[in-house]
């Protein structure tokens, strides 16, 4: 049996700067991301918490330009949409929010929840399957933490269309799309959210 490590005071202020720091990014440069540094991240992953030790998350990489365009185009459509729910100074204001960072993020995941995985024998979601996404998202607040230690940003990109998603990326049907991640340097950071610095919401 291991001996489990103490995490004093000091660490637990550093965790909580760690939680303030940690902000959905729009704005990356376009430097790049050393691939091992992803290779990391992803690993790490794997520590994350999953219904019966599931482990139902499918980290794609998007790397093609014509895949990358069709989020692209996806995402136009859907915010092209919710523009029009709003009126007035509300939807001069969302005009102005930068809400993506599709075409500047160097790396880009597709996560997925796999339906139809048979790790973990179906324990603890015989009467809650959604235990399942819930695993998922868990583990991309894990990466999303560890991507913040290792000074990289990270955005969730939900103003897309699921099912044009998975077949631009040509996902299994057994796959549902849970996050649309945009990863990689920081142009600026701040711990307030951003919704909160161009008005649209507030603390």
């Amino acid at each position: 049996m291991s001996t489990p490590p103490v995490f004093d005071a000091a660490f637990a202020a550093q965790f909580t700067e760690l939680l303030r720091w940690r902000r959905d990014v729009r704005r990356f440069r376009r430097d790049p991301v050393p691939d091992e540094l992803i290779e990391g991240l992803i690993a790490q992953t794997q520590l994350s918490p999953s219904v019966g030790h599931s482990q139902p998350w499918r980290w794609m990489a998007v790397d093609d330009p014509r895949q990358r365009e069709a989020v692209q185009a996806s995402f136009s459509r859907c915010n092209a949409e919710a523009l029009s729910a709003y009126e007035g100074e509300r939807a001069a204001l969302y005009a102005r929010l930068k809400l993506e960072g599709l075409r500047e993020a160097p790396v880009q995941f597709a996560v997925f929840c796999d339906h139809g995985t048979d790790r973990g024998h179906g324990l603890g979601r015989q009467t809650m399957p959604e235990m399942l996404d819930y695993s998922v998202v868990a583990a991309i607040t894990q990466f999303w933490l560890a991507a913040r230690v290792a000074g990289l940003g990270v955005g969730w990109v939900s103003i897309l269309e699921p099912a044009e998603i998975c077949a631009a990326l040509e996902a299994p049907p057994a796959w549902k799309l849970i996050a649309y991640l945009c990863i990689g340097w920081a142009e600026d950071e701040c711990d307030t959210p951003e919704l909160i610095r161009e008005g649209w919401d507030t603390a």
